[in-house]
């Protein structure tokens, strides 16, 4: 038995989207599943406790930042992130892949690795397949993910297929170098908005055997309808007694579509970082509260919410709270928005056990209407 188990329990019969769970050394997990993140061992604005009260069963951490500071040794020290950041349900730490992307000029990439400097002080560092093994090995988050290239959109053919397969052969080097008896090793499907690069990739990596699947490089600013498309041609590749995972998506209508098209795992900063500008998730759309048309406002932020917020502070309130720079008021809008999709993933779960997911999809972007307001 390897470090997780994975167990499809039921598959709509009208969508290709499925009820599963995810078992790791820290828990079982229900998908599909959406995992808040926590880039530098905290998912900002929330303690552990809350986490579990808003229904958070994993959450992510950041290979790239935890590297920079406070270390990984030092972290391994502690216990490791579980121990060090007092979360005892699962933790998957990214490999740093798509933050080294981010750097642009700041960063240079060669077959052997990346060289980057910091964004906190400029100093130089390097980054290879095994180094992420190291670095995330030492983290002992429950599953790891491997150092790929995220390549940016838009990108040319050839620019893209070098990229991809030189994440092919990453993913080799990182499985050789990971050794961690208790962490499971993903590997992440590339291939850019090119449909034969994208089966390309998921193809190689299914014949590597890796316990679990990322499909990395969408939601880079290409269209939804074009990411939709990717998800298409590349899922019915995967393995379908594997989870699959979508890499930095957590958009609503995003969490829908993407469940229809089979995935079983999502994660995002949008919901805490939308939250920290005083913008929330409702079932009416996304509602800036900051604004002054909710000063006089003394209803909840969505009045079908269950969360420690909407069942006991007014818009007003939370409006003057963020307007006066008070902390409480950005701990009051992220609660609520992870409360908001974590309870949207037992929606759709429910949905799926029902053959009714077409219908909640359907009845719920009717009423969403995405952007602030």
């Amino acid at each position: 038995m390897g470090p997780i188990e994975f167990a499809v329990d039921y598959t709509s019969s009208n969508t290709k989207a499925r009820l599963g769970r995810l078992s790791t050394p820290h828990g079982v997990i229900r998908t599909p599943v959406f995992m808040p993140v926590g880039t530098q061992a905290t998912v900002k604005a929330m303690s552990p406790r809350e986490l579990v009260e808003v229904g958070a069963e994993i959450v992510l951490a950041n290979t790239y930042h935890l590297y920079l500071r406070p270390g990984h040794d030092l972290v391994s020290r502690a216990g490791g992130l579980h121990g060090f950041m007092a979360w005892d349900r699962s933790i998957l730490t990214d490999s740093g892949g798509f933050q080294v992307f981010s750097l642009g000029e700041m960063r240079k990439i060669s077959e052997e690795g990346v060289t980057f400097r910091s964004h906190l002080d400029g100093s130089a560092h390097f980054i290879s397949p095994e180094i992420s093994m190291e670095i995330q090995m030492a983290l002992g988050a429950d599953i790891a993910m491997v150092f790929d290239e995220c390549a940016p959109y838009p990108a040319d053919y050839s620019y893209t297929k070098d990229s991809m397969e030189m994440t092919s052969r990453w993913a080799r080097r990182c499985l050789a170098a990971h050794n961690r008896a208790d962490q499971a090793l993903f590997g992440i499907v590339q291939g850019g908005m090119y449909a034969d690069l994208r089966k390309a990739s998921a193809d190689d990596l299914v014949s590597l055997d890796f316990p679990g699947y990322g499909i990395g490089g969408l939601s880079v600013g290409e269209p939804k309808g074009l990411m939709y498309e990717m998800l298409e041609v590349t899922v019915p590749r995967l393995p379908r007694d594997k989870p699959r995972y979508l890499m930095g998506v957590g958009s609503p209508d995003c969490l829908l579509e993407g469940v229809m098209r089979g995935i079983d795992m999502f994660d995002c900063v949008l919901p805490t970082r939308i939250a920290r500008h005083g913008s929330v998730f409702t079932r009416n759309g996304t509602l800036t509260v900051r604004n002054a048309a909710f000063s006089q406002d003394f209803a909840p932020l969505d009045p079908g919410c269950d969360c420690y917020t909407c069942q006991n502070f007014s818009r007003a309130y939370i409006r003057h709270l963020l307007r006066s720079g008070e902390i409480l008021g950005v701990r009051l809008t992220t609660i609520h928005n992870l409360r908001f999709l974590i309870r949207l993933m037992e929606e759709i779960r429910a949905s799926i056990a029902e053959d009714a997911l077409p219908k909640l999809r359907d009845s719920f972007l009717e009423q969403y209407n995405e952007g602030p307001q």
